[in-house]
């Protein structure tokens, strides 16, 4: 999971730029019980997740100083250094709210206190403006491809109920690829009638789904680089923190999924639509989308400028340079490559529209991210 693998990521910075540790890592479920050689174990120090009671006694009675990262044993003796869920559920209900939806929903697992947290958070936070959320949990234990069918039609049922346009928070990136994959055989639209977005940002995953999933970026890098130095303070004789260390969550990475805005103009919303769809097309073009969307050309201008406060060829180049942005920040395309795919007529033009509207060239902005 993208959680596991940054807390490490971050163990490993704290290690770079610190003392360097002989670190044993053993990559084991949440399920499992404690390892046999915990017992005969004569490490300096341990950062686990503790997933129950029997593993936290286990770990306790080796004496040795231990940080928590996962949270789901209370009342144990050891510091917790975790995500802040309450802050996660807020961030992503900032997200939706700022897309004009009125409509909400939160899909998530029973029985598991990080997701019933966030479920908690978020529906406080969007009751803070006068909404309510429809609420979906499944099971934590969900297996077998017979199961999470007979499940997924039960969640496609739900989706399609909701009001829409809806907002969407799934308690997780796992659970936002099963979310969306239930959205399609609902026939409910992402973005334009639900717009999703999970937590994690698991990157491979995200991109994978379809549409592409936004999401939390939650902190699990931060996680670890600060348990790291916590358990160096303990090693080192300093005192347990009295209360969790809680990190913030970065920020959203907005995809497809929640790239919407909730309009109740038909017309205005198809125009949207297809500018997201088709605007790498070189020869889309605001006549094009006036044919398509049957209503006037100085109709739809006013709409735009009316709801959006820009006109629809400004929409138009708005689609391209996000194309472009994506193109250079992710792909090793050559520069005409980049132009062709995103829309543009020639390299040119492109690095002319970036200039005025960026303060940069796509070269520049492709050796920013190190391309």
């Amino acid at each position: 999971m993208a959680s596991g693998r940054d807390i490490l990521c971050g163990i490993a910075r704290y290690m770079r730029e610190h003392q360097a540790w002989a670190l044993y890592h053993e990559a084991r479920g949440l399920s499992d019980s404690a390892p046999r050689w915990l017992r005969r174990w004569s490490g300096d120090g341990i950062i686990a997740r503790v997933q129950s009671r029997a593993l936290a006694r286990e770990i306790a009675a080796s004496g040795i100083p231990t940080v928590d990262v996962l949270g789901v044993v209370p009342n144990q003796p050891f510091p917790l250094v975790h995500v802040d869920n309450g802050a996660i559920a807020r961030m992503a209900a900032e997200h939706l709210l700022e897309r004009g939806l009125s409509h909400f929903g939160f899909f998530g697992i029973t029985g598991e206190n990080w997701s019933e947290q966030r479920r908690a958070a978020f529906c406080a936070a969007v009751a803070a403006v006068g909404r309510g959320v429809a609420v979906y949990e499944i099971p934590r234990d969900v297996t077998g491809s017979r199961s999470w069918e007979r499940l997924e039609n039960r969640v496609a049922r739900w989706i399609s109920d909701l009001p829409k346009p809806a907002g969407i928070f799934v308690c997780s990136d796992q659970r936002g690829s099963q979310f969306l994959e239930a959205c399609r055989r609902a026939r409910v639209q992402v973005p334009d009638e639900v717009a999703v977005i999970g937590v994690d940002n698991d990157e491979p995953l995200c991109e994978v789904c379809h549409p592409p999933l936004s999401s939390v970026q939650a902190g699990h890098f931060q996680v670890g680089h600060q348990a790291a130095a916590t358990l160096d303070a303990l090693m080192c004789g300093g005192s347990a923190p009295k209360v969790p260390i809680l990190i913030p969550p970065q920020q959203v990475i907005t995809r497809l999924s929640t790239d919407t805005l909730a309009v109740n103009d038909p017309a205005l919303a198809a125009a949207l639509r297809l500018i997201r769809e088709r605007a790498h097309e070189e020869e889309m073009s605001v006549d094009t989308i006036v044919r398509e969307v049957g209503v006037s050309r100085s109709v739809l201008q006013r709409r735009f400028r009316t709801v959006l406060k820009r006109s629809v060829h400004q929409e138009i180049l708005r689609a391209k340079i996000k194309k472009a942005r994506e193109l250079l920040t992710k792909t090793n395309l050559p520069l005409q490559a980049v132009a062709e795919r995103a829309g543009f007529k020639h390299q040119e033009y492109m690095g002319a529209v970036f200039k005025a509207r960026l303060s940069c060239t796509p070269a520049e902005m492709r050796r920013r991210r190190g391309g």
